[in-house]
């Protein structure tokens, strides 16, 4: 989607749409941008994003290739972008991805490439919680995770047909791609593969270096904070940013300071060496000094921690914010040790938010059905109960007769059928938006998901990409929107009975005879 603001630094801005939904910055907690002093920003899929299944695509090739030449008979395998998201959790005990809402209960499973009809879902995790810190549960938020779930599942399926090494379990099927990852130093191969091509794999944004120039211009201290290293994270932001920068400004100009190599989430709570990076070789190499005392602006450095940032600038806690694309590595881990304010990078959400608005139309059909679902319900358990008393001779006791409450009841029941069978393609045409197989990323059915629940937990606002501060200005005060609670809609329940009634012809309902 384009952006609402401008054309970028070569082109004339025009005044920005600070409500264009997709391109939004959303709020869990007030920020006010007036008050912080820095920005921290991590590079892979924050400040850079690549065409993410061409990326994952390559990962599971090194996946796969790496266990045919252990011997393993995968050389058929191939990816399958749809068949897992972000946000889901892998079982490693069960050979499942799951689903799972804000509480940890499942909602919607596969066991290999296969979907877990309900009643067996239901049985398999009618007593089970997700608890993302028992190691049993893989939390897919790593950089190659789409890759990694798409074969595990795939494995599944032919560990099950018994066609894998004997004495494998699902635990060890996981493990089995791990090793295989590390063994194949998948990380470095693949941006060898970016470095040579970055055309085909890097997504470029011409507005990123707009928003860190409006950022650094009004007095914030801009920081670069990834894990990745000099001899790659030095070419990727030439190539992403030097073509939109003014003169012969250069990426490095955009940072006060600059880290690579940082080891997040250690960067954040361990005290690591840093090094200056006095220049390159000619291989790309950096090359090191190491650094004693504060970290200078305007330059880069390898390694470090966040407490040498804090007291390099003079800053700490609240008066930081740090914007990262990974729940626990980013965000999480900033804010649990040093309250750092916060900011999630999801780029999945911009496609959700298409989907749903292009939804809004035939969701107000459906809430609709679903209100006169419930009205219907009500009055057909208050039918019911009227004729219990009646017949029992307890309690506020009615003259309508037996037999008119049990036409009445038999006539609801119908209607509820009818109503049923409209509702069903609707709600199951829900269930499908953005994914086919697992629906909304941030939606658990009608609750939020596991990973709505931990972004909200940890990430102060999120947004889809880092562009969209464009749209804002360094200037905004972010407001969290008024949270809700099941009573706050509360409506008193006879009146839905009596609306209940009334839709099926009864005039009067409740009134004792």
């Amino acid at each position: 989607m384009d952006a609402t603001i401008g054309t970028g630094i070569h082109g004339t801005p025009a005044v920005p749409d600070a409500f264009d939904h997709p391109r939004g910055l959303f709020c869990n907690r007030t920020l006010n941008l007036r008050k912080i002093e820095a920005i921290g920003y991590d590079m892979d899929y924050t400040l850079v994003h690549y065409h993410v299944a061409l990326w994952e695509e390559r990962a599971y090739a090194y996946i796969r290739d790496g266990l045919v030449r252990q011997g393993w008979p995968v050389s058929d395998l191939v990816f399958d972008p749809d068949l897992v998201v972000q946000g889901l959790v892998v079982d490693t005990e069960k050979g499942n991805v799951v689903k799972a809402n804000r509480f940890g209960y499942v909602k919607r499973a596969f066991h290999g490439t296969r979907s877990l009809p309900y009643a067996e879902q239901r049985k398999t995790y009618r007593r089970t919680l997700v608890d993302l810190h028992d190691r049993r549960w893989r939390f897919m938020n790593t950089l190659f995770s789409i890759s990694e779930a798409s074969i595990y599942l795939q494995l599944v399926d032919k560990l099950d047909e018994g066609v894998l090494p004997t004495g494998l379990g699902y635990d060890d099927l996981y493990e089995a791609i791990r090793k295989t990852l590390d063994a194949a130093h998948l990380e470095g191969l693949l941006k060898a593969e970016i470095l040579a091509d970055p055309d085909r794999f890097v997504e470029r944004d011409p507005d990123i270096p707009l928003t860190l120039l409006d950022q650094k211009n009004a007095g914030k201290k801009v920081l670069l904070i990834t894990n990745s290293e000099w001899e790659y994270a030095a070419p990727i932001l030439r190539y992403a940013f030097d073509p939109y920068l003014p003169g012969d400004m250069t990426w490095e100009d955009l940072f006060d300071i600059a880290i690579v190599g940082a080891r997040k989430p250690a960067f954040f709570d361990e005290r690591a060496p840093a090094f200056e990076v006095v220049g390159e070789d000619e291989d790309g190499r950096a090359v090191l000094r190491s650094q004693t005392g504060m970290l200078e602006e305007g330059r880069a450095y390898v390694g470090g921690h966040a407490a040498l940032v804090e007291a390099s600038l003079g800053l700490s806690g609240s008066e930081i914010l740090y914007v990262g694309d990974h729940v626990f590595a980013d965000v999480k881990a900033s804010k649990s040790v040093l309250r750092w304010r916060t900011a999630l990078v999801l780029r999945p959400l911009e496609d959700e938010i298409e989907a749903l608005d292009a939804w809004r139309g035939t969701q107000a059909r459906l809430s609709a059905m679903m209100s006169e679902k419930e009205r219907l319900e009500a009055y057909f358990s208050a039918l019911r109960l009227e004729r219990q008393r009646n017949d029992q001779g307890y309690g506020p006791l009615t003259e309508r007769s037996p037999e008119w409450l049990s036409e009445q009841i038999t006539a609801v029941r119908e209607r509820l059928l009818v109503l049923d069978a409209e509702i069903a393609p609707l709600a199951a045409e829900a269930s499908r938006l953005v994914n086919p197989r697992w629906g909304p990323l941030m939606w658990a059915g009608n609750d939020k998901s596991h990973l709505a629940r931990q972004i909200e937990a940890s990430a102060d606002i999120y947004t889809a990409r880092v562009s969209n501060f464009l749209h804002y200005t360094p200037f905004v005060t972010l407001r969290s929107p008024r949270g809700s609670l099941p009573h706050d809609h509360a409506t008193p329940q006879d009146r839905g009975l009596e609306a209940a009634a009334h839709e099926m012809g009864v005039d009067g309902f409740g009134e004792e005879g």
